[in-house]
């Protein structure tokens, strides 16, 4: 069907197979011969199921005025905002918090942002599941409520007394990470569900990637503001937008009809489509694998419960990798339909991703323990990131149909491993503008352009049917793998940094779990040369195999 048909046709139906893809709009048309002929026959084997998100259809934007339009597009990027503002605002004022809850070992410190990152990156593949079963509108909604009631736990924290304070604060941060987790599915897939492919939807979803710095410079700023009266305004200020941001979902986002496969199905067997036995075994073993991590830096890896628990998690994995190949009917991650190419993907966004994890930690570490920077001034240092990863975001939509998503996936590999050699190599007392300054010019390169780039791979990769398994699968690598890095090298750390007693210590610790960084993101840099070099094979491969047809 080419464009002009699709043109005509768009007038007279509606969308009402919303994608059950939470990366649809980011699956753009492939100049690539093999992935044009997967795409045609993916339409073909559509069409004779009577797939109805085959046709090209209204798109629902087209019937939304301007200004309804305007406000959609900012409460949907709002959940990528709020995400990064929820990760920087706790780490910005860390020590403050830990001053004051009694907390003063790093390890344990590192676990108030790991233990976030860790339920946002663990989550996330079921609330996907959960979208496209019970609708993106109505968990973008669940999302706000629950991200907003837990941040208001974590201000009254700061009333328990003892220790108590401090489990309160880490309970209420881990469970707190479940709000994003919803959030982030639910807004790519209303998006991806609420527009049709083009250019439009390409810029939109180059503008939900630049929130991402522009949410973590705000959380950290207001987080700054707000210490300088008590720290708990940080969270209580920030539940009651998060409270705001889900009355005005409730009004202002367009309902997307549900698969009728699943609309009519009554709730109870609407359950039984998100595979919760699987899901149940795999955000165990998440949880299990990454708390040993995390927690092993604070507490010793001598403790028998460490090892214990990162030994169980590690053959959970296993159990849930037979659970999803063998016994699911509907699987959370249906492993078969996935390419060889989804390793490469999954493999370049966990090196960069923990790589950036490591840098956001230590830089900060750097500021402010180092350089003796209060909150505001770190904000204010780290402030060109929101400028510069917007310049990214934007850029990477133009860019990536014309160069291809691996050459950007390359570029945004080079671009955390250039920003953790700077950091590693940083010295305490240099002027700001040599290195520091260059950093956050850098290092949102690697943020918005990995993301779109992996979306992209991995859309290609896999059958239209599982595309928000794609997305979702993309999310929960990203996020986890932030947690993950940042436990890695909490242990690096306090291995190295002889109890942490001089300024000399810490620097020694510092820089060696930023070398851990610049090791990761070096994995991802060779990665994604190994993915460029598959896929020039292929085309080569084509391109004879095409000759030969002709011949």
């Amino acid at each position: 069907m080419n464009d002009s048909t699709s043109s005509v046709e768009s007038k007279d139906v509606f969308q009402i197979g919303a994608p059950s893809s939470t990366d649809q709009g980011l699956h753009r048309p492939s100049t690539h011969p093999d992935i044009e002929l997967r795409s045609a026959n993916d339409g073909l084997t559509s069409k004779k199921h009577g797939d109805l998100e085959l046709a090209q259809i209204k798109s629902i934007a087209e019937t939304l005025s301007p200004i309804r339009e305007f406000l959609f597009i900012g409460l949907l990027c709002s959940a990528q905002f709020v995400t990064q503002a929820g990760l920087v605002n706790t780490l910005n004022i860390l020590h403050i918090i830990g001053s004051d809850l009694g907390i003063t070992d790093p390890g344990v410190l590192s676990w108030l942002i790991a233990g976030y990152s860790l339920t946002v990156g663990t989550f996330i593949l079921l609330s996907g599941r959960c979208g496209d079963v019970f609708g993106y509108k109505i968990m973008l909604v669940i999302g706000y409520i629950w991200f907003a009631v837990w941040n208001v736990v974590a201000g009254f924290s700061a009333y328990a007394p003892g220790n108590r304070g401090q489990v309160l604060f880490i309970f209420a941060r881990v469970l707190g990470g479940i709000g994003p987790a919803i959030l982030l599915p639910n807004a790519l897939g209303l998006l991806g569900a609420t527009y049709n492919q083009g250019r439009k939807k390409e810029m939109i979803f180059s503008l939900f990637g630049a929130c991402a710095p522009g949410g973590a410079v705000v959380g950290g700023t207001f987080a700054g503001l707000w210490s300088l009266i008590w720290w708990p305004w940080t969270f209580w200020t920030f539940g009651i937008a998060l409270a705001i941001l889900a009355v005005l979902s409730t009004f202002i986002l367009p309902s997307v009809p549900l698969n009728p496969e699943i609309a009519n199905l009554p709730y109870k067997k609407r359950m039984g489509e998100l595979d919760l036995f699987g899901a149940s075994i795999g955000i165990t073993a998440m949880l299990l694998f990454n708390f040993a991590w995390n927690q092993a830096p604070g507490f010793g890896w001598y403790k028998s419960y460490i090892y214990s628990l990162l030994i169980v998690g590690l053959l959970l994995f296993i159990v849930f990798f037979w659970v999803e190949m063998r016994v699911a009917k509907k699987p959370l991650i249906p492993f078969q339909a996935l390419r060889t190419d989804v390793s490469f993907v999954l493999i370049c966004e966990a090196c960069g991703w923990a790589a950036f994890g490591i840098f956001i930690y230590y830089y900060i570490q750097i500021l402010q323990r180092l350089r003796g920077a209060s909150p505001l001034l770190t904000m204010a240092q780290i402030s060109p990131v929101a400028i510069s990863g917007f310049i990214a975001a934007i850029t990477t939509g133009h860019v990536i149909s014309r160069i291809g998503p691996g050459w950007v996936m390359l570029i945004s590999m080079l671009a955390f491993l250039m920003g953790s050699i700077l950091v590693a190599t940083m010295p305490v007392h240099e002027t700001y503008w040599k290195q520091a300054f260059v950093v956050t010019l850098i290092i949102p390169w690697g943020m918005d352009m990995s993301f779109p780039a992996g979306t992209l791979i991995m859309s290609d990769a896999v059958e239209k049917r599982h595309q928000g398994m794609a997305a979702s699968l993309v999310n929960t690598v990203v996020n986890y793998s932030i947690s993950i890095g940042v436990g890695i090298a909490g242990t690096v750390d306090t291995r190295v940094n002889n109890g942490g007693r001089t300024e000399y210590d810490e620097l020694v610790g510092y820089r060696a779990a930023l070398h851990l960084g610049i090791g990761l993101s070096g994995m991802g840099v060779l990665t994604s040369l190994l993915f460029l070099w598959k896929m020039h094979t292929r085309e080569r491969r084509d391109t004879l195999h095409g000759h030969s047809a002709k011949a």
